[in-house]
């Protein structure tokens, strides 16, 4: 019995142009560099320009609406979109813009017309980029509880305070802030978001010091960031959703965050690595031992299931059906089994595939970062008693109402 999934002639059209399309338009000279922070200022350039490419055929941004820059592709025409660009080494986008990926469907759910005509277009066709701003260093898997002012005067709103592990290298043209704009009102009632220009007077953006890791499909973050808001004046008409009315703004973006619309990632180096333990040196190959194997099934196993978590969620959120607690699923199921799997990677291939010297083969630090990453994951985007949480809340446990999940379109 055949249980492979085969695509429909019209998929299979849509692949082949795919593939054709990415071989003649990924310029030539792109490096695929496992850790984001050794990413040069010319390789990031290279990939903004991929992105204006992607950009101009509607692919950078797939699902978003064509009137906004997007394709308004079905889901499983963005999943092959996905795969094929994948295989490259590359993701969507080919550069981070965790901002953009969170602030566009945002905008879509919570803007005017005129802030989509303003925000989404730039943003789908790679003309910009954009940080979210969320964790402060009093206030992270408490959002409510963050400090940034922003108070009306005039015409604009006048910021400041600090952000914490914010972005990337190379700077961002926009980003997009959970800010309080009553800062004598209740209690998740005082919030709102603001779409920040970076070059505005009073901004300053300082490297922090940490164990950098990056994002999915080698778009990375890298180097992380404090950003100071030292009496910036943004215009009022960069504000999203209402003023006070952010939390409720926030669970969209959240769900975004969180793995709601499904998080279709490079799985590159789970491939590459068992590739690896294929190889013959002096005769043998890792996988020639009986346990070896074993758990190099389980690993692919675990990668699976993760992945097909997220093809669900793909599918939920871009077809309109009803969701709950699949977000927050996913993204603790994520969390733990990188973890998991990057432990059986260090059982398997032992301690020197986190070395970038020969006896790696063709991993060259790929494992190394893949752990690294494993481990810093378990925090960002909500830890994982955080989702928890969500998904208690949201069967109904511990409240009298189920939590609902966030809109997305």
């Amino acid at each position: 019995m055949d249980f492979a999934i085969e695509d429909s002639p019209e998929q299979e059209a849509f692949r082949k142009e795919v593939k054709d399309w990415l071989q003649e338009n990924i310029p030539p000279g792109i490096e695929h560099s496992v850790d984001p922070k050794d990413m040069t200022y010319e390789q990031y350039q290279i990939r903004r320009e991929l992105g204006r490419r992607l950009g101009k055929k509607g692919w950078l941004y797939p699902t978003m609406p064509t009137q906004y820059g997007g394709a308004d592709l079905p889901a499983e025409k963005t999943i092959i979109l996905y795969d094929e660009i994948a295989k490259t080494g590359l993701a969507l986008p080919p550069y981070y813009d965790a901002g953009g990926r969170m602030a566009a469907p945002t905008i879509l759910v919570w803007g005017t017309e005129e802030h989509k005509n303003r925000f989404l277009p730039p943003i789908c066709r790679g003309e910009v980029r954009t940080w979210q701003l969320l964790t402060e260093p009093g206030a992270g898997s408490d959002l409510a509880g963050i400090k940034t002012t922003a108070v009306r005067d005039g015409d604009a709103y006048v910021v400041n305070g600090q952000k914490v592990y914010v972005g990337s290298s190379h700077g961002a043209d926009y980003s997009w802030a959970i800010v309080v704009t009553d800062p004598k009102g209740q209690r998740h009632k005082n919030l709102s978001w603001l779409m920040i220009p970076m070059n505005l007077p009073g901004i300053t953006v300082v490297p922090m010091d940490l164990l950098a890791t990056g994002g999915e499909g080698g778009s990375g973050s890298g180097v992380k960031n404090s950003v100071f808001f030292d009496n910036v004046r943004v215009p009022v008409e960069y504000l999203v959703g209402g003023e006070n009315n952010g939390w409720k703004v926030a669970t969209t973006h959240l769900e975004a965050e969180h793995g709601g619309m499904g998080r279709l990632a490079d799985r590159r180096v789970i491939y590459e690595f068992i590739d690896y333990c294929k190889e013959r040196r002096d005769g043998a190959a890792i996988i020639d031992d009986p346990a070896a194997r074993a758990e190099l099934v389980d690993l692919y196993i675990e990668s699976e299931i993760t992945r097909l978590f997220a093809l669900r969620n793909h599918w939920l959120s871009h077809t309109g059906q009803p969701r709950s607690y699949e977000g927050s699923q996913y993204s603790l199921r994520r969390k733990l089994s990188g973890l998991d799997i990057s432990e059986k990677m260090l059982r398997i291939a032992g301690p020197q595939v986190l070395t970038k010297d020969e006896r790696c083969g063709p991993l060259k630090g790929m494992v190394e970062y893949f752990v690294r990453d494993a481990i810093t994951s378990l925090h960002p985007g909500a830890t994982t008693d955080i989702q928890r949480v969500i998904i208690a809340r949201r069967m109904g446990v511990g409240r009298a109402e189920r939590e609902q999940a966030g809109a997305l379109r």
